[in-house]
């Protein structure tokens, strides 16, 4: 946890890759606490992390909460390195509605990378082939494993804000077979590692007053 004033931030990733990269940003721009937290792989690893830290970390209780990390993109033209932003995710359990999805798309953007807006699906395994262009006919833009139980663990504690930010590694035309391996890979883990400045322009936002 990395101390400061203001009201804390949780991010939340599944993989120790994602946090290693995340851990390797630029801090200079938190206006509070800020925690990376490594939740495992799958949704009831992630529901079980996300719970634990907001529950028993009292720095954490009432942090902002985003959920981030790697994802598989649905829609063709898509790259690696791309970043989805969610404004809302989806699973078997439900719809979130994630938190000024904006603010964070603009900052993104603002630092020279290619974002997409739109829906995070959720899924219980990883998704190849006929099931992934059937969940983006169905509206989704990107998928993982995590997203929505993360934002939905933590909501189940407390009304807080909530986002969705993922880094794509695997889209139809470049599909991925190890993290790390393919050009696709690695470039995916250099835009991770320099997502955190939006992350905290996102959440400094939250904090001004409100007209």
């Amino acid at each position: 946890m990395n101390t400061g004033r203001g009201a804390p931030l949780l991010i939340a990733c599944a993989l120790g890759i994602e946090r290693l990269a995340l851990r390797g940003g630029d801090r200079s721009g938190a206006a509070g606490p800020v925690a990376v937290i490594r939740t495992g792989m799958g949704p009831k690893a992630a529901r079980r992390r996300v719970t634990e830290a907001l529950r028993h970390d009292h720095l954490a209780r009432d942090a902002a909460v985003i959920a981030t990390g790697f994802c598989a993109g649905l829609a063709p033209g898509m790259r690696p390195g791309d970043v989805v932003v969610a404004e809302e995710t989806r699973d078997a359990a439900g719809t979130v509605t994630c938190t000024d999805s904006g603010t964070l798309a603009t900052a993104l953007r603002a630092r020279g990378l290619t974002v997409h807006t739109g829906a995070l699906h959720g899924s219980d395994h990883v998704v190849r082939g006929a099931e992934r262009a059937a969940l983006h006919a169905g509206g989704a833009l990107a998928v993982d494993m995590e997203s929505p139980v993360m934002l939905r663990s933590a909501l189940g504690l407390g009304v807080r804000p909530v986002a969705a930010v993922r880094v794509i590694v695997d889209a139809p035309d470049h599909e991925l077979v190890r993290i790390g391996t393919l050009r696709g890979g690695i470039s995916a883990l250099h835009v991770l590692r320099a997502v955190l400045p939006a992350f905290f322009e996102w959440h400094h936002s939250l904090l001004l007053p409100r007209r």
